[in-house]
């Protein structure tokens, strides 16, 4: 009930023009962050095809700028389309080559997309899940284009013409045992983080779908709407039999739509995903064949809200994260005021569902309607870590040990101890926390300063009073004891003397002038702002964290004046 006078007072202010950009403060430290990355027509990635050596350099140079902007956003999981329509985006031996990386199908773009995107991705400290569109195939006019390797040269039996299309028939056995292949291959070939099903339902029009005849033979006494849904359980099943055999780290999800069922008091006015397209998507979670669940909700109104609150329920504590579409802030799509999705963000928030989605990048990452930057300034200011998963593994990393220390130019160089798991084979990454007491309080998400990082090493810039600790955490999401890498300070020493004092967002300085010009810089070192000099320098711009300020003097030297944390 809590839940549901939430989203209606949350409802009825964004309804009435009440809604201010941003009204949430808070900063979990474990929320997932996702956005879907379209390969379907080159949507998102690749504009350039991969035709010669060029096009391969320059289709790898955009996939590698996306992945910057989504790093600096705030992103933490991309949802890459890995399987197309019958067709993929990695060197197969079931399917072949898709036609958005060289402009034809089976045409080898000469590197292995996949592979280079799971590198890049965890190269930036985010996870990356292999989204496998699972029920549709093609066109029928695209299946000769295809080659030996198409679904209708291979196992025609398994295909049904629905409407000018070919799709994999939930109602044959051996098409649940197919899909299942594909997503084993890409958890057994790649590092994936998570095999991510799309469309895992019945198409559109699903009342027409031409399946009488298998229902006749195959029903044994159900109704046709209970035997579909079996139909699409056992496919949801099958893949999750083959992936945990793979590896049992890799996480599970899919996006079901965005509606479950009608609820006690709003209709989903007949688009739902349980009655309409034959997905029980919360047994899905119930019985541990999924680990989350990505809903499209693409809605606003009472058509997002009262299924928000819906999505809390049945879901044994598993996270659904709701995805929003973004893509209808677009003039060419529905016009949204950023208001709308500003308010979705908060109420998602508000109710702990375990994280939101994007769809798509590019909408995203073009800022459409200035959504990037209050994603990056404001809600997603402080770095998040994915939810963790105990149900797959509750068994803590042990903590890095034996720091070694080596100063660079003025900079810190730390080396530690690798950190072992119980699953040695998945490996661990680590996430650094800087603050101003020791011990560092690495439950809290302002002070998290990098995540997910594969090497023993961390640069920084040193300087007294800051202090920093690391952790490991393997692929499931359980974090170790942390490694305070400072021995504990002086009780009598007054540690706020030596930050800088801040007041209404601007560095308050006393004395005169002491170089024509400041420069404020992060913790690695990068120059985040300049300017001449002045008592009262003013840091609204920047994102919360710890910073250093220097003086430079007219020669272009710096000298360090002190640090400060907004």
């Amino acid at each position: 009930m809590a839940a549901l006078l939430i989203a209606g007072l949350w409802y009825s202010m964004t309804a009435h023009g009440q809604m201010p950009w941003n009204l949430d403060a808070t900063y979990p430290k474990h929320e997932t962050r996702a956005v879907w990355v379209t390969t379907l027509f080159g949507l998102d990635w690749p504009q350039t095809k991969a035709t010669n050596e060029a096009g391969r350099k320059q289709q790898q140079e955009e996939l590698c700028r996306m992945l910057d902007k989504l790093q600096e956003a705030g992103i933490n999981t991309v949802i890459l389309q890995t399987r197309v329509r019958g067709s993929v985006i990695y060197p197969s031996d079931i399917e072949p080559w898709d036609v958005c990386l060289t402009g034809k199908y089976n045409g080898h773009p000469g590197y292995d997309p996949l592979a280079f995107a799971v590198e890049e991705t965890h190269r930036r400290g985010m996870e990356l899940h292999a989204w496998v569109v699972s029920v549709p195939a093609f066109k029928m006019e695209v299946a000769r284009k295809m080659g030996r390797k198409c679904l209708l040269a291979t196992h025609p039996e398994l295909l049904k013409k629905h409407e000018g299309m070919y799709y994999l028939d939930p109602s044959m056995p051996e098409s649940a045992t197919y899909l299942a292949s594909i997503c084993k291959e890409i958890a057994q070939d790649y590092d994936v983080d998570g095999i991510h099903l799309d469309y895992i339902r019945y198409p559109e029009n699903a009342r027409k779908y031409p399946d009488a005849l298998s229902y006749s033979r195959m029903g044994k006494g159900k109704s046709k709407d209970e035997w579909r849904r079996d139909n699409i359980n056992r496919m949801v099943k099958a893949v999750h039999d083959a992936v945990r055999e793979a590896k049992p780290w890799v996480k599970l999800s899919s996006s079901p739509v965005g509606k479950y069922r009608d609820t006690r008091r709003q209709s989903s006015k007949g688009w739902n995903c349980y009655d309409a397209v034959s997905q029980d998507a919360k047994r899905w979670l119930r019985e541990g064949w999924q680990d989350m669940l990505f809903p499209m909700m693409y809605f606003t109104g009472e058509h997002f809200y009262p299924f928000v609150t819906d999505w809390t329920e049945g879901t044994e504590g598993r996270p659904v994260v709701p995805g929003l579409g973004i893509y209808f802030l677009s003039p060419g799509e529905k016009d949204w005021p950023l208001q709308t999705v500003s308010a979705q963000l908060n109420v998602v928030r508000r109710q702990e569902l375990g994280g939101q989605a994007f769809f798509r990048s590019k909408f995203l990452t073009d800022n459409t309607k200035n959504l990037y930057t209050l994603l990056q300034q404001t809600f997603y200011a402080c770095p998040s870590l994915p939810v963790p998963m105990p149900w797959l593994d509750n068994e803590k990393p042990t903590a890095p040990t034996s720091p070694i220390y080596n100063m660079e130019k003025g900079l810190c160089r730390v080396h530690w101890a690798a950190s072992t798991d119980n699953h040695p084979e998945a490996g661990v990454t680590y996430n650094v926390y800087a603050g101003r007491t020791w011990p560092v309080d690495v439950t809290d998400a302002r002070n998290l300063v990098a995540t997910g990082l594969r090497d023993t090493t961390y640069t920084f810039n040193p300087f007294q009073g800051l202090y920093i600790a690391i952790t490991a955490m393997d692929r499931c999401g359980n974090e170790s004891a942390a490694l305070q890498l400072s021995e504990k300070p002086d009780e009598t020493e007054a540690l706020q003397n030596r930050f800088l004092t801040m007041e209404n967002e601007e560095i308050q300085l006393t004395g005169t002038e002491i170089a024509p010009r400041y420069q404020i810089t992060d913790m690695a070192g990068k120059n985040l702002q300049t300017g001449p000099w002045s008592r009262h320098i003013n840091v609204a711009g920047l994102k919360p964290g710890i910073y250093k300020l220097s003086a430079v003097g007219k020669q272009g030297t710096t000298t360090p004046v002190g640090w400060f944390r907004k």
